[in-house]
C-alpha cells in the first residue's frame, strides 16, 4: 500500500486535469514494482479513481511488454522465446489481455491434445488427429472475410474467434503442440504458412487439411513460382517472428497509421538489421 495513499487518491480526483496527468505519469515512472500498490487503489470506491489507476496499469503493462518484447528479439532462438513474444505483443495492441487466462487455455488445449493421440501410433494418424482437433474441435480457421486485420495475428484475438492468419494459426498448433510434447514445425511455404508433423504437411488456414507436396507445389503455382525443397524446412522462430511483424507492418502502411508502422520497423531491424 502506498505511504500517501490518501493523497494519491486527492491529487487523481483533482478538478485540475493538469494536475492528475501529472499525478499520473510519476505513478507510471514507479514501473512494475509499484502495480501490487496499485492494484490497491481499485478498491477505492471512486469511479474515477478506478479508471486513471486502470489507464496507469495499462501504460506500465504496455511499457513493460515493449522493453521485454524488444529483449527477445535481441535473442530469439526457440519456440518457447517466439510464444512469450507473442504474448508481449498482445499486451502492446491489447492493454489490460489477461495473458494468464489465455495461457490456462493453451495448457487445457495441450492436455486434450496429447489424450487425443495416445492411441496414434504414425505421423499420418496423428496428423489427422490434429486436424480433427483444431479444425473440427476448436474450430480454427482463415479469417477469409477480414484477412487483413491486426487481430488475426494476436494470439488471444485469434483463440477468442477462432480466426486467424496462416501463420497465427500455425502458431497456436506449434505452442499447444509443445506443451503436449508434441512437435509441430512451422513451415515457411512461400505467401501460405503451414506447419509439418513429422512429413505430414498440415493447413491450419483451411482447418487443418493435409497436404501434399503436390498442393504446395499447386498452391504456389498461383504465385507463378516453382516449388523448391527448401520451402518446405523447419521455419527458425526468429523468421516466423519477422514474418509476423511483417504482416502487421503491412496493415498499419494501409491504415497510414505511422507510430505503429515505425515501432514495428523498429522491431523488425532489430531481429533483422541488415
Amino acid at each position: 500500500m502506498f505511504k500517501q495513499r490518501e493523497a494519491i487518491i486527492r491529487l487523481l480526483k483533482d478538478n485540475d486535469p493538469e494536475t492528475v496527468n501529472l499525478t499520473k505519469q510519476q505513478l507510471v515512472r514507479g514501473g512494475t514494482k509499484a502495480v501490487p500498490d496499485l492494484r490497491d487503489l481499485l478498491s477505492t470506491d471512486d469511479q474515477q479513481v478506478t479508471l486513471h489507476v486502470r489507464e496507469i496499469l495499462s501504460e506500465i503493462e504496455v511499457r513493460h511488454a515493449k522493453i521485454a518484447f524488444e529483449e527477445i528479439c535481441k535473442s530469439i532462438t526457440e519456440l518457447a522465446d517466439l510464444e512469450q513474444a507473442c504474448w508481449y505483443l498482445a499486451q502492446i495492441f491489447q492493454p489490460g489481455v489477461d495473458v494468464e487466462l489465455y495461457q490456462k487455455t493453451i495448457d487445457s488445449w495441450s492436455r486434450k491434445l496429447r489424450d487425443r493421440l495416445v492411441l496414434c501410433e504414425s505421423d499420418t494418424s496423428r496428423a489427422m488427429a490434429m486436424a480433427q482437433f483444431f479444425g473440427k474441435d476448436l474450430r480454427l480457421r482463415g479469417n477469409e472475410d477480414d484477412y487483413y486485420n491486426a487481430r488475426n495475428s494476436l494470439l488471444p484475438c485469434v483463440m477468442d474467434s477462432g480466426l486467424g492468419i496462416p501463420i497465427s494459426l500455425s502458431l497456436l498448433y506449434m505452442i499447444v503442440g509443445r506443451r503436449a510434447s508434441v512437435v509441430i514445425d512451422g513451415v515457411n511455404l512461400p505467401g501460405h504458412f503451414v506447419v509439418r508433423h513429422g512429413v505430414v504437411l498440415l493447413d491450419p488456414f483451411h482447418q487443418g487439411r493435409i497436404l501434399t507436396t503436390s498442393d504446395c507445389a499447386q498452391i504456389l503455382s498461383h504465385q507463378k513460382r516453382t516449388l523448391q525443397q527448401d520451402h518446405l524446412q523447419r521455419a527458425h522462430p526468429k523468421l516466423i517472428l519477422i514474418r509476423m511483424l511483417a504482416n502487421l507492418l503491412y496493415i498499419f502502411q494501409n491504415e497510414q497509421n505511422g507510430p505503429l508502422h515505425k515501432m514495428i520497423a523498429q522491431w523488425i531491424h532489430l531481429l533483422d538489421p541488415k
